[in-house]
């Protein structure tokens, strides 16, 4: 419903916007050209105006000629009587004499003349309708000391001249629906490129959401859009890669409850019949009670591993002697090595390394790694763990010479779920649990492997930094 949604808002705000603009610009030009033709109409009224006055008093101080009679010539002949009319107005607000040659009205509507008398500037207008059709009317008083004439008045129809103002609007109105099919149209490519492509883009993410990670997306274009289809196709790939590890981890967890659970089984449905000697009796116990252990590892495993997802993975820090540590899960799987036909060497370093750790997580990890060693050697294979003891770092090596880690296996052996052969017993969660525990203390986990000559673990833990006593006084250090 949003995708279906935004084309239609991005188009009602994108041409909202734009007509807005459009109409303020139509109105404000229209305002702007009417303006403009307007006042070059008073500016050419006013010129005729200022020469009609020189005129006028030209003839007025030159005796030889009658005033009247030149001033009816130059009325009756007005150069722009095609374009204007001129009124010669009498003292007392009579037209006496038109341009047009035609006898004036006496009851002629005139409110410019009122508003010349009433100025300071000897000159009035008004710009509205005479006889049903628009006019501008500019009315000057003269200079004249005459008792024939008291003001000279000037009209104009304006009717030609809105005629143009109206063909200049129309033709910015033009201009402007033009603007607007065009955003019309940019609007309707930018949808069609972009908003169409984001909604194939959610309908794909909703099937990966729903399971399909096998959907995926065509790449069309190198840019944002393009870079996001090729996100959400690795995000498919990664979820499915995901998926596979999960349903893997599932089955291999799965089976490796069931093989401790039916040996469990086997050996309580024998003890409970009573038909056995004791011999039998105590083997049955061992098999129970070390399948059990087995059992109770695998599920604290996993709870740790929850623990980690969660973010409720704790530790419990204290002075741990790591050398003390690693020497214990040596020995506690030095009797499994001779059993399994598996050397199992240790080069332990001289001194102490004391770090702040938690004791029980720090043989975890050395415990976990030493048993993936043996889980992936055969018999008459190696595992040799070697430490060493740096100022400020504690190094330790478990290697192995058995079936080795393929490379493309190698960078996600520390990843959740995966475990790299399924054919060898484990969950697949225990090296993910240790690097997160090393990690945790401040250092690092590493490892390197061929496959089918060994693999390396190398872990690198931080020190505890000697304190130094300060010298006491009078001696020298």
């Amino acid at each position: 419903m949003a995708t279906k949604q935004l084309p239609r808002r991005w188009l009602y705000n994108s041409f909202g916007v734009i007509l807005a603009i459009v109409i303020t610009l139509v109105l404000a030009s229209a305002g702007v050209v009417k303006a403009y033709y307007y006042n070059n109409v008073r500016q050419a009224m006013l010129s005729q105006a200022n020469y009609i006055d020189s005129l006028l008093v030209r003839y007025s101080e030159d005796s030889s000629v009658d005033f009247y009679t030149q001033m009816r010539r130059t009325v009756e002949g007005f150069a722009e009587k095609e374009r204007m009319e001129l009124m010669a107005i009498d003292p007392s607000g009579k037209v006496i004499i038109t341009s047009s040659g035609f006898e004036p009205e006496d009851t002629l509507y005139m409110p410019d003349y009122e508003s010349a008398l009433a100025s300071t500037q000897r000159t009035g207008e008004y710009i509205g309708t005479l006889n049903k059709e628009k006019v501008i009317a500019i009315t000057r008083l003269t200079e004249v000391n005459s008792d024939d004439l008291q003001a000279m008045r000037y009209v104009v129809s304006l009717t030609l001249v809105d005629r143009q103002i109206v063909m200049i609007i129309a033709a910015i109105t033009l201009v402007g629906m033009a603007i607007l099919f065009f955003v019309i149209f940019s609007s309707s490519y930018f949808i069609s490129s972009i908003v169409n492509p984001v909604g194939r883009i959610g309908e794909t993410a909703r099937r990966i959401a729903q399971g399909d990670f096998d959907a995926r997306l065509t790449k069309t274009n190198d840019d944002e859009i393009g870079e996001l289809c090729d996100t959400i196709n690795y995000m498919a790939e990664e979820l499915s890669t995901t998926e596979q590890m999960k349903n893997e981890f599932i089955s291999s967890v799965s089976h490796e409850l069931r093989t401790p659970l039916t040996a469990i089984k086997g050996w309580g449905e024998t003890l409970a019949s009573g038909d056995m000697d004791q011999e039998t009796l105590q083997k049955g116990m061992h098999v129970i009670l070390s399948e059990t252990d087995r059992l109770s590892s695998m599920v604290e495993e996993l709870l740790d591993f929850s623990r980690i997802q969660n973010g409720r993975f704790t530790m419990n820090f204290d002075k741990v002697d790591i050398v003390a540590e690693l020497s214990d899960a040596v020995l506690m799987f030095s009797e499994r090595a001779k059993r399994d036909h598996i050397a199992l060497e240790y080069q332990e370093p001289d001194g102490f390394a004391v770090m702040r750790a938690d004791r029980n997580r720090l043989r975890q990890v050395f415990v976990n790694i030493i048993d993936n060693a043996l889980k992936y050697s055969d018999s008459g294979d190696t595992v040799t763990v070697t430490a060493a003891i740096s100022p400020d770092k504690f190094t330790v090596s478990i290697a192995d010479t058995g079936i080795g880690i393929s490379p493309e296996d190698l960078p996600k052996v520390k990843t959740k779920f995966y475990k790299a052969n399924s054919t060898r017993r484990g969950s697949g969660i225990g090296l993910a649990v240790a690097d997160e525990i090393v990690r945790m203390h401040g250092g690092t986990l590493d490892i390197t492997s061929k496959l089918g000559e060994g693999t390396t673990v190398t872990i690198a833990l931080p020190l505890m930094q000697k304190e130094t006593k300060p010298a006491e006084p009078g001696h020298t250090p």
